[in-house]
């Protein structure tokens, strides 16, 4: 997971990317009635509206939230990967609304019922995406983008060794 803001900021732009541009397709096709191979092509218009809106938004608003409304419920203590999961939950619970109001206000009928409509189809669809594939593929490339050197672990000490087995 990143370690820095430079690192915060490549993380939040991948994820936002992959995230924004799947959800767009899944939109088109919904509008459409089918998913077809211009699906991909027709997404790219959006994709240069709403990437740069996902990133900003998760990356100075959402982002900081999400993580609050994790701990509310998650311990610090609690294994990491659950940690990363309810962040990632919160992330998309809240981006979520936010993207499908926006998008009914940029590509709808802007209504109260197409941005609940929007919104009650984009949910699941978010949720499934993200934690199949989006989460898995980013957290993937991020990891080896960006690899860490561990610390080398130092050998227990013969002193150290034959206190252990007195214990």
């Amino acid at each position: 997971m990143p370690k820095n803001k430079f690192e915060n900021a490549v993380f939040t732009a991948l994820m936002a990317l992959l995230m924004v541009y799947g959800m767009i397709c899944y939109n088109i096709a919904l509008n459409l009635g089918a998913m077809t191979n211009e699906v991909f092509v027709m997404a790219l218009g959006e994709l240069k509206i709403m990437w740069p809106v996902a990133f900003v938004l998760e990356l100075f608003v959402v982002g900081r939230i999400a993580p609050m409304l994790a701990f509310s419920f998650m311990r610090p203590s609690d294994r990491t990967q659950f940690i990363t999961y309810a962040i990632s939950f919160c992330i998309c619970s809240l981006m979520c609304p936010l993207m499908s109001l926006i998008a009914t206000f940029l590509f709808k009928q802007p209504s109260l019922a197409t941005f609940a409509q929007t919104w009650a189809m984009n949910l699941p669809a978010a949720f499934l995406w993200q934690f199949v594939v989006c989460g898995p593929v980013v957290r993937l490339a991020f990891r080896l983008a960006f690899r860490r050197v561990e610390a080398p672990q130092e050998e227990p000490t013969v002193d150290a060794q034959a206190a252990a087995s007195k214990a």
